[in-house]
């Protein structure tokens, strides 16, 4: 972890109870707006110091996943109002095209289990909830599968910490391990496609057409 991060965590810990979930729910909400921001080390800080007496467990849980979902139903917010223009070339170039056409597919096959999925899927929970908006998926179905995924994630991360107790840094080398592992994973099946794609496409060329197949 940088500095920063280092300083932030020793920050939260010298705060009142009330402020320290106030930073838990403002840092789950702002990670998926900012990506870089930690914060799934935030709730597993917040679990170890659960552990410590100075929070209530179930409180860190519900107030982590209440961050995330509003943090989530907000990208989805922005996907919906800006809509096709997020994939013109020419405009906001910032935003990570071939990641949010790669959501698009994952939408088209798996639906709304993409949102249920979305907390697992390291690095692609922004990507993931503006590609929803995009979609003009069902709000409410949405905003359901999205609290869910946040909840199961946040529950476990928590816990976490609140079982490792001072070693709870340990955990953010579990999940960037668990990051590297889904990033693998995802290229895999990515190149699984292509390939497929390229197969597919091979065999339809060598079809016979129907007028020549008659002649």
């Amino acid at each position: 972890m940088g500095d920063f991060f280092v300083e932030l965590f020793d920050w939260i810990q010298t705060l009142s109870p009330a402020w320290a979930y106030f930073s838990i729910v403002a840092i789950s909400y702002g990670e998926n707006l900012v990506p870089p921001v930690p914060g799934d080390m935030v709730v597993v800080l917040g679990g170890y110091l659960a552990g410590t007496g100075l929070l209530d467990l179930p409180v860190v849980i519900v107030l982590s996943t209440l961050g995330g979902t509003l943090g989530f139903m907000t990208m989805y917010a922005f996907g919906s109002l800006i809509g096709g223009a997020v994939m013109d070339p020419d405009r906001l170039k910032w935003i990570p095209k071939r990641r949010i056409s790669r959501a698009k597919d994952w939408l088209h096959r798996w639906g709304y289990g993409v949102i249920a999925a979305n907390r697992f899927l390291s690095g692609l929970r922004s990507v993931i909830s503006l590609t929803v908006g995009m979609a003009h998926m069902n709000v409410w179905r949405t905003l359901g599968f999205s609290a869910l995924s946040s909840l199961v994630w946040t529950a476990l991360i928590a816990f976490a910490g609140y079982k490792v107790g001072e070693n709870w840094e340990l955990v953010s080398q579990w999940i960037r391990q668990y990051g590297q592992v889904i990033a693998a994973l995802i290229a895999i099946f990515v190149l699984f496609q292509l390939i497929r794609y390229l197969i597919n496409v091979n065999q339809d060329r060598k079809k016979p057409v129907d007028g020549a197949a008659d002649a």
